[in-house]
């Protein structure tokens, strides 16, 4: 394995485990807890790869639905990602990779900063987007509540969470610690 593949590997398998960490500063918000997974998810987009942030936020899945007790409140299994909070575990996969792949092209088209600002946004959308279907086809509540719910509450704060995996990202950047891209 040469040295870019180890560094890229080692990357995301950290920025896996803090997603998994993240889980853990939770604050319940009726049925969707607020945490700091966003951030790590959005830090996944700007820090690696599509590919490299696929396999970060497949992993946190994949040991999460294996049993490890590493979604917010200490929970695990299938029934979680299936459940009403799972499309937004679900979107973390999706939402990285279209991130890191929007982040990707616009690097070189519109500068370090907006592709930023541009990644962080389509990261978040994502997320939103297939947590708030799933939340309201598992709970019948519709699409309204559901939005009202789910996405409402949470979008200042996870504009903050974006701002600063940005400014993370770029002082990653400015230090020289990220895999080559």
């Amino acid at each position: 394995m040469n040295l870019a593949r180890t560094r890229t590997t080692v990357t995301a398998a950290l920025v896996a485990a803090l997603i998994a960490v993240s889980a853990f500063i939770s604050i319940p918000v009726g049925t969707v807890p607020l945490t700091l997974q966003v951030m790590a998810v959005v830090l996944a987009a700007l820090v690696l790869s599509p590919v490299g942030a696929l396999a970060a936020t497949g992993t946190y899945l994949l040991i999460g639905a294996i049993g490890v007790p590493v979604f917010a409140g200490g929970k695990a299994g299938l029934a979680v990602l299936a459940g009403p909070t799972g499309g937004f575990l679900l979107g973390f996969m999706l939402g990285a990779f279209l991130g890191a792949w929007v982040r990707k092209i616009a690097e070189k088209r519109i500068g370090l900063l907006p592709a930023y600002i541009a990644a962080s946004a389509i990261v978040i959308i994502v997320v939103y987007v297939v947590g708030w279907l799933q939340l309201s086809f598992v709970t019948g509540m519709g699409l309204s509540k559901a939005f009202a719910l789910g996405v409402v509450p949470f979008v200042p704060w996870d504009a903050l969470k974006a701002a600063a995996a940005i400014g993370f990202a770029i002082s990653i950047r400015k230090a020289g610690a990220l895999p080559s891209l």
